[in-house]
């Protein structure tokens, strides 16, 4: 039997409902990594399933014709919903109007009645016999196989996969969704966002560019490190371990759904008194002038208005300290060690093919120059690739989900037939490229 830690994603989730006597739910989530393995291979456990700003082919034959994808109207990931939909039949799509969906955008707080609606007009529809009927769950929260659960209202279950990385995930959708359906709102480190920056935060390539980035900010013993967005705390544990003490620590983030993991992490570590986390907006920090010797972030510039959080950034750190930044890097080419032709291979390893960027945010080697603009001198400038292989499978299932939307069919076969040759071989790996800065506050 495998271990806990072993478990594919779709074993937690058939853990959990048996656990809870449910042998059929509607779902609704986000990533393809939470959904597409039980929709491939228990469709008999899905009555419906609700999709936010994604589609991925590959996976929704099984539940086309009971499938609803609800996106923005506007923006790259609304086109690429649109263009991988074509030709799927029986699926349902509302456009959210005047909208462009980020990762990180306040889908649910900020379009809460129309994402409602939208939600339960098309769960109405599923009322007829063999679809899920009423549970009678008590309310309230626990954990099985790894994922934590938190139970509201009274109805036919409905299953609330991670909503990416937006703050306010479900919660203000809760009220409403609970008046007819058992909400079962999921999380933990095996779903969502926090699995891929804990897979992520472990792969040996990345860990490899944070340490050169704490190396180069030349940090010492008994300095105050802040990290600006920790998201789920996988580098401030990290370090944590890595200074043994010698260091205090202390986590900020906007999200108050990656702050609630990252200190559960932190605990089951063993780690809760060695890193402090707080809330906090990585553009109006909550702490005084000259409070840190070290202030670092990691891929957070992408996302914010990037000069007014290096201003903050610069602002807290004391004179003599060091601002390191790490931003992905859409104007970098993305190598993939596969055996493809010279043409569909010059197109997926282009600049930009993959990621997002806010209208404010550095994903470029602008970097480097709103730095010295900050007010930074020796300013360190380290473009840099990491590379995930084999020993990474979540982090790769995350690019490739990033990617083969965007391909053809003929492309996609080309990219399955590559990678397992590849694979075959032990040799298949592909890089995610990086800006990375390091500066001294004069």
């Amino acid at each position: 039997m495998a271990t806990e830690a072993a478990l594919a994603v779709e074993d937690r989730l058939h853990r959990l409902l048996r656990h809870l006597g449910v042998d059929q739910a509607h779902f609704a989530g986000w990533l393809a990594q939470d959904w597409s393995g039980l929709v491939t291979k228990c469709p008999q456990v899905v009555s419906s399933l609700i999709l936010v700003n994604t589609f991925d082919r590959r996976f929704v034959e099984p539940v086309s014709g009971k499938l609803l994808v609800i996106t923005g109207d506007r923006g790259p990931a609304a086109e690429k919903v649109r263009n991988a939909m074509r030709g799927v039949p029986g699926v349902q799509h509302v456009e959210l109007s005047d909208y462009d969906i980020f990762p990180w955008s306040v889908i649910a707080g900020e379009r809460t009645r129309e994402f409602t609606d939208a939600m339960l007009e098309f769960l109405s529809r599923f009322t007829a016999p063999g679809s899920a009927n009423s549970v009678p769950l008590p309310e309230g929260e626990g954990e099985v196989a790894g994922i934590s659960y938190r139970i509201r209202g009274v109805g036919p279950p409905l299953v609330l996969l991670p909503l990416f990385l937006t703050p306010s995930q479900w919660e203000p959708l809760i009220p409403a969704l609970s008046e007819r359906y058992c909400t079962i709102t999921l999380g933990g480190a095996a779903l969502g966002a926090v699995a891929i920056l804990e897979a992520r935060g472990h792969a040996i390539g990345y860990l490899e560019m944070v340490r050169n980035l704490i190396e180069k900010a030349d940090l010492r013993s008994g300095e105050a490190v802040l990290e600006v967005g920790c998201g789920s705390g996988v580098l401030a544990r990290w370090l944590a371990r890595r200074t043994a003490g010698g260091n205090r620590i202390t986590g900020v983030d906007i999200n108050p759904y990656l702050l609630r993991e990252a200190k559960t992490l932190a605990r089951q570590e063993g780690l809760e008194t060695a890193i402090e986390f707080r809330d906090g907006n990585a553009e109006a920090l909550p702490f005084a002038d000259n409070s840190f010797e070290v202030v670092m972030s990691v891929t957070v510039i992408e996302e914010t208005d990037a000069d007014q959080m290096l201003a903050e950034m610069v602002r807290v750190t004391k004179p003599g300290g060091r601002v390191a930044v790490i931003a992905r890097a859409l104007d970098i080419g993305s190598p993939k060690n596969l055996p493809l032709s010279a043409g569909f291979k010059a197109k997926i390893e282009a600049p930009g093919f993959t990621g997002d960027v806010s209208s404010r945010g550095c994903a470029d080697a602008s970097l480097y120059r709103r730095v010295r603009q900050a007010g930074l001198t020796q300013v360190k400038m380290l473009p840099q690739l990491a590379a995930f292989d084999q020993a990474d499978p979540t982090v790769l299932q995350f690019l490739e989900g990033a990617l083969l939307p965007k391909l053809n069919e003929e492309e996609v076969r080309e990219w399955q037939t590559a990678r397992a040759e590849a694979e075959a071989m032990g040799i298949f790996y592909m890089t995610w490229p990086h800006h990375c800065a390091v500066g001294t506050k004069p």
